[in-house]
């Protein structure tokens, strides 16, 4: 397998619902197992921002992540969503109840805004209010208010993957996810791409977006104990304005450590990382590796013929 022509860190995915997304320098490829059975691709060319200088620049790059998670990747998780209220196997008219139920159009943005004002509230707002309330109470210094809201931010997160991760279908969704590292880590190691193959790999990944959450929760800390003491509506606002910031740096750090793997201290620094993943992972079954496998190929595929076209324009 020629592992060499394209950089390994341009790889990346999600898990989507009975499915799992792959994303390269230049395409995007989901793969969605939909209810009768069969596993439907859909792939697309990454142009705008992906093409951008800021995508080249350092640190602003990590903007990109954002726009990643929040466009590309809520539009693809709508859209396995969406392949699970059809069953191609039934013939059904567009006009069925399950047709009608498919989330698109102001219902998809209005989802999409309602969840991102509620995921705000709770693990930004909240632990704000409530830090500075404890740090008050126990007349702390700015510096370890911060800490406590940062520690109250990192609970939140933790009792809401674990309490979601009890639930069947995000049981299944979690699978997924491990697949789509057992993919990567298979790849990473020049094995041929075949289910058995894949089915030996970890379920974590240095560079999974669960790290990239605790790496956000640390970062904030560091980045908000510079700010000093602030009024708490101030303190909430900065919060806000300040979260693209941290996230760029939370992005640069992720980066830093999946290129430096081969150092001991490194490999301490990731270890947390790693341990939070298994909350977040489930070991998949062989279909599921299947779908990860039918993603990444159909990526890859894209990826070496956009290196081969170059290679000849050259």
């Amino acid at each position: 397998m020629a592992t060499d022509k394209l950089k390994l860190p341009s790889y990346g995915g999600q898990a989507l619902l009975e499915g799992v997304l792959m994303r390269g320098s230049s395409y995007v490829a989901a793969a969605m197992r939909a209810p009768d059975g069969q596993v439907v691709v859909k792939s697309e060319a990454l142009q705008g921002i992906y093409k951008s200088k800021i995508a080249k620049l350092p640190v602003l790059r990590g903007l990109v992540l954002l726009w990643d998670a929040l466009v590309l990747g809520t539009r693809y998780l709508v859209e396995s969503a969406n392949a699970q209220l059809e069953d191609n196997s039934s013939g059904e008219s567009t006009s069925s109840p399950q047709k009608s139920e498919r989330i698109e159009g102001a219902a998809l943005y209005s989802t999409v805004g309602v969840s991102l004002l509620i995921a705000v509230g709770i693990f930004f707002i909240l632990p704000v209010i409530l830090g500075d309330g404890i740090g008050k109470l126990i007349s702390a210094s700015e510096f370890w208010r911060n800490v406590i809201e940062g520690v109250i931010r990192l609970v939140f997160l933790l009792l809401y993957i674990w309490g979601i991760g009890k639930m069947k279908d995000i049981e299944r969704f979690f699978a997924y996810h491990g697949a789509e590292h057992k993919t990567i880590n298979a790849f990473e190691a020049g094995v041929e791409m075949t289910v058995e193959n894949v089915m030996q790999y970890p379920l974590e990944h240095p560079r999974c977006g669960t790290g990239f959450l605790l790496s956000v929760m640390v970062i904030s800390v560091l980045v908000f104990a510079l700010l000093g003491p602030l009024p708490l509506l101030f303190k909430i606002l900065s919060r806000l304005l300040l979260l693209p910031v941290v996230v760029v740096l939370a992005y640069e750090y992720m980066r830093w450590t999946a290129n430096h793997l081969d150092s001991p201290i490194v490999r301490i620094l990731v270890k947390p990382n790693l341990l939070l993943q298994r909350l977040t992972t489930r070991p998949p079954t062989p279909d599921m590796v299947e779908v990860a496998l039918t993603s990444f190929k159909a990526m890859l595929q894209l990826e070496q013929g956009q290196a081969t076209a170059t290679d000849t324009a050259k």
